[in-house]
């Protein structure tokens, strides 16, 4: 089934270019099933590829999804023209009374501050109060999934000794799970990232189950019993040539950074990035959409009854 967006978004052109099919709302409007909603919260700085990358593997499926975005409207972006946020976006008084079957919040290059002390913090906890009755699955990665943890369960966060950056190798620790099903024993993931969460906080929160772990860099994924919140620390959306940017934005101001761990063949950055990571992260949008659509009550006003049964 096609993905429904709003006609402007700028990656509706290259979404149908890679054979992933977009509708508008008439076409909606005239299949007779209700679609998934999904509210997709963009923090980072360049909003445009993180929408096509997200919009890529959320389209990757057989039912129709309708996808929302926001942003914050407490911080100013520097990075996406201003008339695109508002012709293409909402904000949280737009969007407070409505709910919605899933909501992903992504990461933001603010993980070295203190939650707290991050401008859009309020904003923030707004939206994850909000989501309590308004969303039944909320999904969150990278520093939205530290955020959100932090937020719920005090599950803290510390500075890494260096940059865990690259592509990285994580054991699967629960069988038959739904959200992994069809994964590999093991799988891959991009990294890119300076923190890590209270691993040891994890696994004594009794509403939290541990997915996927590794003896290396510790907890990918983690989610509540009944996969109310789940919590991905990585990033499934990146393209091939995501940590290449990133490497070579790093590299050209001067800053000290390593090559991407197992990512070019042989570590030599004039080569062909590896994409072995691809299957999985369509995977995983894939298990998430049906475990929304399989579980979320078809009138969506039912969310708060719902809510009784989400962890706190």
């Amino acid at each position: 089934m096609p993905i429904k967006i709003a006609d402007t978004l700028s990656a509706k052109d290259k979404l149908r270019l890679e054979g992933i099919f977009t509708i508008d709302k008439d076409q909606a409007l005239h299949q007779d099933i209700r679609p998934l909603r999904i509210l997709i919260l963009n923090l980072m700085p360049l909003k445009k590829p993180t929408e096509l990358q997200l919009l890529r593997l959320l389209g990757d499926s057989p039912l129709q999804v309708e996808v929302d975005f926001c942003h914050t409207a407490s911080h100013e972006s520097t990075h996406t023209d201003p008339s695109y946020l508002e012709e293409c976006y909402y904000t949280f008084d737009d969007i407070k009374n409505s709910y919605y079957d899933g909501f992903i919040m992504t990461g933001a290059p603010v993980e070295t501050n203190p939650f707290e002390d991050v401008d859009y913090w309020e904003e923030i906890v707004t939206y994850l109060d909000w989501a309590r009755t308004h969303a039944f699955s909320t999904l969150t990665f990278c520093w939205g999934a530290q955020a959100a943890l932090y937020y719920y369960y005090g599950i803290k966060k510390k500075t890494l000794s260096q940059k865990l950056f690259g592509i990285y190798e994580y054991q699967l620790t629960v069988k038959n799970h739904p959200l992994l099903r069809g994964f590999d024993d093991r799988y891959f993931i991009p990294q890119s990232r300076h923190t890590a969460i209270d691993d040891a906080k994890v696994y004594i929160t009794p509403e939290l189950q541990v997915l996927s772990r590794s003896e290396e860099n510790g907890i990918n994924i983690a989610g509540t019993r009944d996969c109310r919140r789940l919590f991905v620390l990585g990033h499934f959306e990146y393209d091939r040539r995501t940590l290449e940017t990133e490497y070579n934005r790093d590299k050209n101001q001067g800053l000290a950074i390593a090559v991407p761990h197992n990512y070019y063949p042989n570590d030599d950055d004039t080569q062909n990035p590896s994409f072995i990571w691809c299957s999985y992260a369509h995977l995983f949008y894939h298990n998430w959409l049906n475990l929304v659509y399989q579980e979320t009550p078809y009138n969506l006003l039912e969310l708060e009854k719902c809510n009784e049964n989400c962890a706190h």
